[in-house]
């Protein structure tokens, strides 16, 4: 097994630590938005090396919507290049960790459907998508 090398930003280094050392009874929500997050585990797809990423909770039944907004930055974020070369992930939620795989969502009606759950979930994922010319990237996580 790979090594885990924790992120160069110390905020999801920190909280990754947290969730991760109290088994879910700490560090389970974003920052200063009080709203749930699920840590995603992945394979670096250059390094090969163990991430981990908190994104937000948006469920869809047994499956997690993974929404590779940025911030609405011009570009993906590392990691949705890391699930396109590796979909294997685990999904902690609290304390269940679960052997997932990820897939990008391009049928448009699934992806619309995906997309409103996810911003009823994080209203801000629609402001993202509004400051972008990239399409925001939505990946489904299904129990593998």
């Amino acid at each position: 097994m790979s090594e885990y090398v924790p992120s160069p930003s110390s905020w999801v280094a920190d909280q990754v630590e947290l969730y991760e050392r109290t088994n879910g009874a700490e560090g389970t929500t974003l920052r200063k938005t009080g709203l749930p997050v699920v840590i995603v585990t992945n394979k670096g797809n250059k390094t090969g090396a163990v991430r981990k990423i908190p994104l937000m909770r948006v469920a869809d039944g047994k499956n997690y919507v993974l929404v590779a907004s940025r911030g609405g930055a011009p570009t993906h974020p590392v990691w949705y290049y890391n699930l396109k070369a590796e979909p294997k992930v685990e999904v902690r939620d609290l304390g269940v960790v679960q052997s997932m795989v990820a897939r990008e969502v391009s049928d448009t009606a699934e992806r619309s459907r995906l997309w409103a759950i996810a911003v009823e979930a994080y209203p801000p994922y629609q402001e993202y998508q509004d400051k972008t010319d990239r399409q925001i990237p939505v990946f489904v996580a299904e129990p593998a």
